[in-house]
């Protein structure tokens, strides 16, 4: 099977109708792209590589739906609506089999979000998958309606929506498993927690609903890929502010600590305190949002959560003081040694 025959038969999709604001599709050296009056583009590029961001061995429908949620993460964090991507894609080899499996699982998560394809690249090399995803955001006024990590202010609420940790989870296990991991970890998870943990690994969602619901409330947000406790400092650094965090409330959102095959008390038995902060603050590929909001607005944000269909927890409070400060329920300073991912940070 040839390059254009690959793209033709998996990619290639005639008889499917683009988003409306997309002139041209694949089949030309460019694609074309319509934006709305009083529309701003949101663009986004991420890259997965085999071994770094997942297992050779992946399925890869779920690795065709992870390659596009991680990018459609990054506009529901700017508050935008999905319009199209591009897929650049590097195969050691045309495997009909995982070709079909992958495509299926992209496509699925593409036309949940009417997000089409409009063009690439495919190539013979280390497998490699890089999307770029375009989405829109009204501009009505000179002012953008896309939320920033840049817009946080003294007093704001901080928030994250639904769980946090379980990709990681199921990362030390997976590891553990394949005797790669580099730190003592839990033996053996139960069969159904690893399974519900593994699904936020390799198959997260986008919280797209989320983030175009909170237009006008959020006055910063991002996406969690890296850890919160490496993200939060982002939205810090850009609105030149600080933040205080409840480490108990945030270590609380671990999903897997009450799935029902864990027998009471066993979690805690089973997963050290070390472990529980290196899932939930440093454990990345959560995508879930980490967002601001005034204190005054936490109606507003409840009802956008509800509509949404996406729980939000309020983990903490901006402050004018630099810094990320970790208290315990009784407001007592917490010492934690947390950071987040870093790919080129010194072994």
């Amino acid at each position: 099977m040839g390059e254009f025959d690959l793209i033709a038969r998996y990619f290639q999709r005639p008889a499917h109708p683009l988003a409306p604001e997309v002139a041209l599709g694949i089949g030309d050296d460019c694609a074309l792209l319509h934006p709305a009056p009083g529309m701003q583009l949101a663009i986004s590029t991420d890259m997965l590589v085999a071994g770094r961001h997942f297992f050779e061995d992946v399925d890869p429908q779920a690795l065709g739906h992870k390659a596009l949620a991680v990018n459609l993460s990054d506009l529901a964090a700017c508050g935008a609506r999905p319009l199209a991507f591009t897929l650049a894609l590097s195969l050691p080899q045309a495997d009909d089999t995982w070709l079909h499996g992958f495509s299926q699982g992209l496509f699925a998560l593409a036309d949940a979000h009417h997000c089409s394809l409009m063009g690439g690249d495919t190539t013979r090399g280390p497998l490699n998958i890089c999307i770029t995803v375009f989405g829109e955001v009204p501009t009505p006024t000179d002012r953008t309606q896309a939320l920033l990590r840049s817009g946080a202010q003294v007093d704001d609420d901080i928030y994250v929506s639904c769980t946090l940790g379980d990709a990681r989870l199921a990362l030390d296990a997976l590891l553990t498993q394949r005797g790669q991991a580099s730190y003592a970890f839990a033996p053996h998870l139960p069969a159904a927690v690893l399974a519900s943990a593994r699904e936020r690994l390799e198959r997260p969602t986008p919280r797209l609903a989320l983030g175009l619901a909170l237009r006008g409330l959020a006055t910063s947000a991002m996406d969690l890929s890296d850890g919160l406790a490496g993200d939060l400092p982002h939205i810090l650094q850009a609105s030149g502010l600080g933040a205080s965090v409840n480490i108990d409330v945030a270590l609380e959102l671990i999903a897997s600590k009450h799935h029902p095959a864990w027998p009471e008390g066993r979690f805690d038995q089973v997963l050290s305190q070390d472990d529980l902060m290196r899932c939930v603050l440093s454990g990345g590929d959560d995508y879930e949002l980490l967002f601001t909001a005034p204190p005054g607005l936490r109606d507003d944000v409840a009802q956008a959560a509800a509509q949404s269909h996406t729980p939000v927890t309020r983990i903490g409070r901006i402050e004018a003081q630099k810094g990320l400060r970790w208290v315990n329920q009784r407001g007592q300073a917490v010492a934690v040694d947390a950071a987040s991912f870093d790919h080129f940070r010194p072994a």
